[in-house]
């Protein structure tokens, strides 16, 4: 039997460090080692810090349109395996370029930065809430029944429409979100893009009538008739009965045969 090697020692010096220590301390975080804590855990840290940012959006601290991609993907695989009723929301803040021009661009960050913290409020844990771009929001809802997710995006509505957002000193301004959504069809193969384009078509239609507006898709129910059913399950008893004439030394013919006068009689 070989003997066993010790795992190379990991050389903290050797290695190219500097901008991951200055991205983690620029978000707040501890970018040096901590005392007693061993090279490997170090570097996990570093490594682990670095991965959490790349899926965040740095003005806002919501995910990033990478992690929703991402939940999108596995959402919409979920939905088709298990026929779980998902909501997709797309937001869209109202008339933000005049915002910015009104106010500047560092007054419209502020905006963003308070719509971002209402939308993470307004949710549940288990929701994904995320930056899809510019003044774009979208937010994932697992287990989404069609009047919760009336409901919430109503609660998102008025509850950033009722927002005071300090700009400047002595100066606040108000501003509303227009929302889109649609389900994911149950128990259908589809794909993120055509989810998306969906909700974009709800969101489209809600600024259309308006702004300050809610636009949902209703989920598409999908239905088996009684003759549906009967010949499903007819199937199912007869190779049931094929499999147990099988087993009893009858041939793949003769046991189908008898199947079909079983069924028949």
């Amino acid at each position: 039997m070989a003997p066993q090697t010790a795992p190379p020692q990991i050389d903290l010096q050797a290695l190219q460090l500097d901008d991951a220590r200055a991205l983690l301390k620029h978000d707040a975080r501890n970018s040096e080692p901590e005392a007693g804590e061993s090279p490997t855990d170090y570097l996990q840290r570093v490594i682990d810090g670095l991965c959490e940012l790349s899926l965040k959006d740095p003005l806002t601290g919501l995910n990033n349109r990478r992690h929703f991609c991402s939940v999108l993907e596995r959402s919409i695989e979920s939905v088709a395996r298990s026929g779980e009723s998902v909501l997709l929301l797309l937001l869209d803040i109202d008339h933000f370029k005049s915002i910015n021009d009104a106010h500047g661009h560092m007054a419209g960050d502020q905006v963003l930065q308070a719509v971002a913290t209402c939308l993470a409020h307004c949710v549940r844990p288990m929701d994904t809430v995320a930056r899809y771009g510019g003044e774009e929001f979208a937010v994932i809802l697992p287990s989404c029944r069609p009047l919760f997710g009336r409901a919430v995006a109503e609660r998102i509505r008025q509850t950033i429409a009722s927002l005071s957002i300090p700009v400047a000193p002595l100066q606040t301004i108000q501003t509303t979100i227009s929302i889109g959504g649609a389900y994911a069809p149950e128990w259908v193969r589809s794909t993120a893009d055509l989810w998306i384009e969906r909700a974009d078509q709800q969101l489209y239609r809600a600024k259309s009538s308006g702004r300050d507006q809610i636009s949902l898709e209703q989920p598409q129910e999908l239905s088996v008739s009684a003759e549906e059913k009967g010949l499903l399950f007819r199937n199912l008893d007869m190779n049931e009965m094929v499999s147990s004439e099988a087993i009893s030394g009858d041939t793949p013919l003769e046991a189908a045969d008898k199947a079909t006068k079983r069924v028949n009689a």
